[in-house]
């Protein structure tokens, strides 16, 4: 079934359920109102007339045949009719031919001073004012200075007390219709309206599974809509955004692989040259143990790129067992800058280092080593004719180190990716083959999550980088599942 049905029948069921316990309710209370009302009218007509009647000297009635007689002429157009019965239970008024008397049980009640509502006489067992029509009456019982003097039966023709009620459900059954057809209108506007507003969402959708991330949906900030209307909005940001990243590692993907293709073909091809060359003889003796030894830097090449990927493989899913200790990182620094003298001297750069004699962390001595390694590399291969500093000190809890170059920087775009596997922020140093494979920093970061302490870049183009990381004493990690 269509929604908009589904919600037509709902409108119409509430409206219809409404309106049925309100007709009931108002219907019970139409009709306990009248009869309320005609028991209370009819009770006045008994003490008035009891006090017409009674003869304070002999205690007794003296209402006679023509006084009742005028009486009834009287309330003839109430349609009222009565019988009058003294203190031994005999009708007195009008004169009966029979020996007329109220039942015992009910002229008890009379005695102990009850008053008697009967709602229809035909319907109950008692006194009736007619045998064959139905009255509604009461019975009212006289007393002077506590003494039963006489009692009184009136009533009421029960039919003319239903018209009223039949002429109320009448106009309650108007009321009905014209509620309900307002409803069914009202309803289906409603419905057609939401109905709407569902198609659009849905061809939005439809719009989106086939690629479309430009549809925006309105927000009024009405209802519940609305608020879907907005989060459709923001879910469709963010299908564009993840298109985009997507997009972007597929590129940054497409580069890898092209690098990597570049960086294996170039050793590869050179080694079976030198074996090709090895193989026909053609290279003169004397040139052997060049082409040997450039052989095997070539194949340390190769080794080094399948390491440097098994090494972050282990490193991201936690294969690898962190043994921390306390040490002074300042000698692990000061080794640091003798390793890289050459590498910094080919690239015409000054290593500066900036730390006090001791400084104390806790953490992986091999593993701390390697981060800073990666970490002066990389400032290295985007430096030429410039400066790397390397700082180390002392934190609340913790050390803090920075590696400081002045060279290409980086654009706010490229720091979003710096960490992430296969980038590379000058893919044109690979091609030019000073570039690196693209895994050292994501390393780093692995490294530093893992060792519960955090990292952060500060960089602008042309301005140099900074690569600041934090390490926290024992107890004091902040445990960070990186992001892969």
């Amino acid at each position: 079934m269509k929604l908009l049905y589904q919600h037509l029948l709902a409108f119409l069921a509430v409206i219809i359920t409404s309106i049925g316990i309100m007709g009931m309710s108002v219907i019970h209370y139409t009709r306990e109102t009248a009869y309320e009302q005609n028991f209370v009218r009819l009770e006045g007509y008994a003490h008035a007339i009891g006090n017409l009647g009674l003869n304070n000297r002999s205690h007794t009635m003296i209402i006679d045949g023509d006084f009742l007689l005028k009486m009834q002429n009287v309330m003839s157009e109430d349609d009222v009719t009565m019988r009058i019965f003294d203190n031994k239970n005999e009708q007195i008024c009008p004169v009966a031919r029979a020996d007329l008397r109220l039942p015992k049980k009910i002229f008890s009640q009379l005695k102990r001073g009850a008053s008697l509502r009967v709602r229809n006489d035909h319907e109950k067992r008692g006194a009736k004012l007619s045998n064959s029509k139905a009255y509604t009456s009461v019975l009212v019982p006289w007393f002077y200075k506590g003494k039963l003097v006489g009692a009184i039966l009136i009533g009421s023709r029960v039919a003319n007390l239903e018209a009223s009620i039949v002429s109320e459900k009448r106009n309650l059954l108007v009321a009905f219709l014209f509620s309900l057809l307002v409803g069914l209108i009202l309803s289906l506007v409603i419905s057609l309206y939401n109905d709407q507003r569902i198609k659009r969402l849905s061809q939005a959708t439809q719009k989106v599974a086939a690629g479309d991330f430009s549809i925006q949906l309105d927000d009024q900030g009405k209802d519940e809509f609305d608020e879907l209307a907005r989060n459709f909005n923001k879910m469709i940001v963010a299908l564009k955004k993840s298109q985009e990243e997507v997009a972007a590692q597929e590129k940054r993907r497409d580069q890898f692989m092209a690098d990597a293709a570049h960086e294996m073909r170039t050793p590869l091809t050179t080694i079976n040259g030198i074996l090709e060359g090895l193989q026909y003889d053609v290279i003169p003796e004397d040139s052997k143990p060049k082409s040997i030894a450039l052989m095997q830097r070539e194949t340390k090449r190769l080794i080094r790129l399948v390491n440097e990927n098994l090494d972050y493989e282990k490193i991201r899913n936690n294969q690898i067992m962190l043994v921390k200790a306390n040490f002074n990182a300042t000698q692990v620094l000061t080794d640091l800058l003798t390793q890289m003298k050459n590498k910094a001297q080919q690239m015409n750069d000054k290593l500066e280092l900036s730390a006090p004699e001791e400084l104390p962390v806790y953490a992986d001595h091999d593993r701390f080593t390697q981060i800073m390694v990666n970490l002066v590399q990389n400032a290295l291969q985007f430096t030429q004719n410039g400066t790397v500093k390397i700082s180390g000190r002392r934190i609340e809890h913790g050390a803090e180190f920075a590696v400081k170059d002045s060279g290409i920087g980086m654009s706010k775009e490229q720091q979003k990716y710096i960490f992430e596997r296969f980038y590379k922020a000058d893919p044109s140093r690979a091609r030019a083959g000073t570039g690196e494979s693209g895994l050292g920093l994501a390393i780093v970061l692995s490294l530093v999550k893992q060792h519960g302490g955090q990292i952060k870049v500060e960089s602008e183009p042309q301005h140099g980088s900074t690569f600041t990381f934090t390490i926290f004493d024992h107890g004091y990690e902040q445990y960070v599942k990186a992001k892969q």
